[in-house]
């Protein structure tokens, strides 16, 4: 019966206004007799994209109201065989396609690295690392729940790509195959992982948030946290600084105190890039999902601005960041064995990490003077109240 009410409903669904005529969302009212809201089925889905073939896939599914793996999983059997997300064999079995395009986002921010999937570090079981010289990722295998091989027509014959998803049906991370990409390896490391489920569709669940306790009672604590803070060796103690006081980032940076967290500029990474150009001075760039952060290391070449679009188009890195979607910026100091690293993270409306970047530094050496200078001439903002 649900199944008839949502086939019904999607053949009578219309958009209120085409956006194909000025650009207004689609309205798609798919509902149930009581009211309630029902994901469209994969046939239903499928239809969608040959109605509006102009949407990207992410937007497209925004309208209609599903994830992006719901919008992937509905081509199973079509354009897209699942396959299992068991991370470090994917990692592994990566390093033999050879050259690829990495691909790790958030909303406000797209990181694309070519190069080799190569120098695993660690068991896999929680976290690990690939350490290559272009790609460079920290993965955490734990929230990679669905996987798929996906095959789409384009100018110059199909595009491959492997997309992975989190239980939310959210991006984790994509690889998509290059001229030079090994086919016979990309369909071995397939073969390898296909799922004996290739039914169109998944289901989906909530992912919560990690919860963090009550602002004030950090900031009763403040002494406390600043303490902890300046008694760091590394910077990797940082997160356990979190988990302790039960912080996010955001929160952690409005009560530090300007010795070690100060506000920027609204402009102040697009400034920062700038000058980071103009000096040809190395940096490195972060870019996180929930299960996957991946990293740039070395100097850009140059930035675009296309719109609200801050881009770098380099020959192996490309960076795609919305800075109208930056609600906050902020430089960071954090203590090490050795000195003392420097961040400037980004932080948008709800307060989640969006970019962050560093200046690059040898292992057990202190940062870079060049990139200290430069984020300390940055412009700043007031320090607004914690709240």
């Amino acid at each position: 019966m649900l199944a008839a009410v949502v086939s019904h409903a999607m053949e009578r669904a219309a958009p209120a206004t085409s956006a194909s005529q000025n650009g207004s969302p689609i309205d798609w009212q798919v509902v149930t007799m009581d009211g309630q809201r029902v994901k469209p089925a994969p046939e239903a889905i499928r239809r969608a994209r040959e109605t509006y073939p102009e949407l990207r896939e992410r937007d497209l599914a925004r309208k209609l109201g599903v994830s992006e793996a719901d919008y992937v999983a509905a081509y199973c059997g079509i354009s897209a065989v699942r396959i299992e997300p068991r991370a470090p064999e994917i990692m592994d079995g990566l390093n033999a396609v050879g050259e690829v395009m990495a691909l790790t986002r958030n909303e406000s921010a797209v990181h694309e690295k070519i190069g080799v999937y190569e120098n695993r570090l660690g068991e896999g079981e929680g976290a690990f690392a690939m350490l290559g010289s272009e790609i460079n990722l920290r993965v955490f295998p734990p929230l990679w729940a669905h996987g798929f091989a996906v095959e789409k027509p384009g100018k110059d014959g199909p595009r491959r790509s492997l997309q992975f998803f989190d239980a939310a049906g959210e991006a984790v991370h994509k690889v998509h195959l290059r001229p030079a990409s090994d086919l016979g390896a990309y369909d071995a490391l397939i073969g390898r992982l296909g799922s004996g489920d290739q039914s169109p569709g998944i289901e989906t669940r909530v992912v919560p948030t990690r919860e963090t306790g009550d602002l004030a009672m950090a900031q009763a604590r403040r002494d406390e946290l600043r303490q902890r803070w300046q008694e760091m060796t590394d910077i990797h103690q940082y997160h356990g600084l979190l988990v302790d006081f039960a912080l996010t980032r955001h929160q952690a940076v409005r009560i530090a105190g300007d010795d070690l967290a100060w506000p920027l500029a609204p402009a102040g990474v697009a400034e920062m890039m700038g000058q980071a150009v103009a000096a040809a001075l190395p940096i490195m760039c972060f870019v996180g999902s929930r299960g996957c952060i991946q990293i740039h290391a070395g100097p850009i070449a140059g930035t675009k601005e296309m719109g609200p679009w801050l881009n770098v188009l380099d020959e192996t890195f490309h960076l795609h960041l919305r800075t109208d979607q930056i609600a906050e910026t902020w430089a960071v100091r954090k203590p090490v064995a050795e000195g003392h690293v420097t961040s400037i993270e980004a932080y948008d409306a709800a307060g989640s990490l969006v970019i962050q970047f560093f200046g690059l530094r040898e292992r057990g050496r202190d940062e870079r003077g060049d990139w200290r200078a430069l984020v300390e001439r940055l412009p700043r903002l007031q320090q607004p109240d914690a709240a």
